[in-house]
């Protein structure tokens, strides 16, 4: 079934203009209010939901998909930029290619020297929300799928900060078109993935597709994700942004690997900080931040392949607490960057107030 049209956030109208941020405790109570499982693990708790991606489910049930639900989606994530969408019902929206998720909370901190700006910069301490997820429909482990970690930075260390505070957001994910990383501990989580088409078979195929060829309708680069957001973030305006081109995460090497055949990603990031039927966390989850400006592309846009020279460990990226619930996967809200000529210069924004400019 089709899912209807975003009217809330479609545009860069209605609200968006007048956000002036959010409070990282009500993000943090969003997430945690309706968890699928009250405990996880529990005795007697119910299976986490798996929601389905297909072509019909992705773009509607008119021939070859035209209708406007995911273009509007599209426009939405890059021109709004609030941090929780709750619909008129108050149960927010689906989300259409990334259904699945865990939520996590902790903090980022860059620990070494840096040439870049804003939260890129050496002493960066931050409170951060973050979203596990697959891309599509697979979670399990042993099964081709995309893992992804998407972030928002909130530049504060108080949880109980009064002030509204503007966050930004970032995108990792693995090779687009999917991967058979066993572990979470082996995912390469990239703002510049690799794109495989062929892996996600026939139907796969035709969803990645046309999510390409709709993205870059209302954008550019679908492939990549630039990082000025963060760079920005925290920054005089009069000074000049430095953004690095590509980050990674990948698992700290001591992180241990949670065991399991047929696991669910979920379960995998649940099991990391706790312990099946006890409510309270018991260790972290740690990333290594690590950027680079040395990469190169080749290949078509149906098998893009990217190589790297010179990454640097800058940082880390560590969560405390997660959630499996309907808020994480309906309600809590990454705004997509718009692509940049020069991710540095924001006059060279191809969508400025809403509308496609280049």
């Amino acid at each position: 079934m089709a899912q209807t049209v975003d009217v809330q956030t479609a545009a860069v109208t209605d609200g968006n203009r007048g956000y002036v941020g959010s409070r990282y405790s009500e993000v943090v109570a969003a997430i945690l209010a309706n968890p699928y499982q009250r405990i996880w693990g529990a005795e007697g708790e119910p299976q986490l939901p798996v929601h389905e991606v297909t072509f019909t489910s992705v773009f509607g049930g008119l021939l070859f998909g035209m209708t406007r639900q995911f273009q509007s989606d599209c426009e939405r994530t890059l021109d709004s930029p609030v941090d929780l969408r709750w619909g008129s019902d108050g149960k927010g929206f689906p989300r259409l290619v990334h259904p699945n998720g865990v939520c996590l909370t902790g903090e980022w901190r860059i620990s070494e020297d840096t040439p870049y700006s804003g939260y890129f910069r050496k002493g960066s301490h931050a409170l951060a929300v973050g979203r596990y997820s697959t891309c599509c429909t697979e979670t399990r482990r042993g099964r081709t799928r995309s893992l992804s970690l998407v972030g928002k930075l909130f530049p504060t260390t108080d949880p109980n900060h009064l002030a509204p505070l503007r966050t930004a957001n970032f995108f990792t994910q693995e090779d687009i078109g999917g991967a058979d990383s066993m572990y979470i501990n082996d995912a390469e989580l990239r703002n510049a993935p690799d794109i495989t088409v062929s892996r996600r078979g026939v139907s796969g195929f035709s969803v990645l597709l046309k999510v390409g060829m709709i993205f870059n309708k209302v954008d550019r680069e679908p492939g990549l994700r630039q990082l000025y957001p963060i760079a920005e973030l925290g920054k005089p305006p009069a000074e000049p942004t430095r953004t690095p081109q590509f980050m990674r995460l990948l698992v700290s090497h001591d992180q241990p690997r949670v065991q399991g055949t047929n696991l669910d990603f979920r379960d995998e990031i649940m099991a990391a900080i706790f312990d099946r039927g006890d409510p309270f966390p018991k260790r972290t989850l740690t990333f290594d931040i690590e950027v680079t400006d040395e990469g190169g592309k080749s290949g078509s846009a149906a098998r893009e392949r990217r190589t790297f020279k010179n990454w640097r460990k800058i940082g880390l990226l560590t969560f405390d607490n997660a959630v499996v619930s309907h808020n994480g996967d309906r309600v809590i809200h990454f705004s997509h960057p718009t692509w940049r000529e020069d991710r540095n210069d924001p006059a060279s924004a191809t969508r400025i107030d809403g509308k496609k400019v280049r």
